[in-house]
């Protein structure tokens, strides 16, 4: 007599949609968990890095860059005061990126900390925006740099 358990049906199908119902929901709530952790971190962690320039600082968002394991960190300066040049703030950025890094990887609870990219956005006199740049691996300038 043949058998009829589901691993032996031609029909069945044993993968990750079979146990998870809404995979990409549970993927989107998790990764957003994860930024807003990462946003938190990076907050705390910018206030307490001993540099003028990036203390002054405020993340104004994370999300993902395609996915989890790369994070774009969109960063602000504060509003009223002669915001920093993007060179300045992004190049600063670059050089404590190990250190950010460290500190979202003892905050969080992954096998893998998320790669960090960077977007500055200043602020200018009167809450306009005047615009940001992008640094991730390599120093502005010297890699993947793009206006935004």
């Amino acid at each position: 007599m043949a058998s009829h358990h589901p691993r032996h049906s031609r029909h069945h199908r044993d993968d990750a949609s079979d146990r998870d119902p809404f995979p990409s929901a549970t993927h989107a709530r998790k990764d957003l968990q994860l930024c807003r952790q990462v946003a938190d971190t990076l907050h705390l962690a910018l206030g307490d890095c001993g540099d003028d320039v990036l203390r002054d600082l405020h993340v104004v968002r994370v999300v993902p860059a395609p996915d989890a394991s790369q994070l774009l960190v969109i960063v602000g300066s504060a509003p009223g005061e002669v915001p920093p040049s993007p060179t300045d703030v992004l190049t600063r950025l670059h050089a404590r990126t190990p250190w950010l890094r460290a500190a979202v990887t003892h905050a969080i609870t992954r096998k893998r900390a998320p790669a960090l990219l960077f977007e500055y956005l200043a602020t200018v006199p009167g809450g306009a925006v005047a615009g940001g740049a992008v640094a991730g691996g390599t120093p502005p300038g010297h890699g993947e740099e793009a206006g935004r």
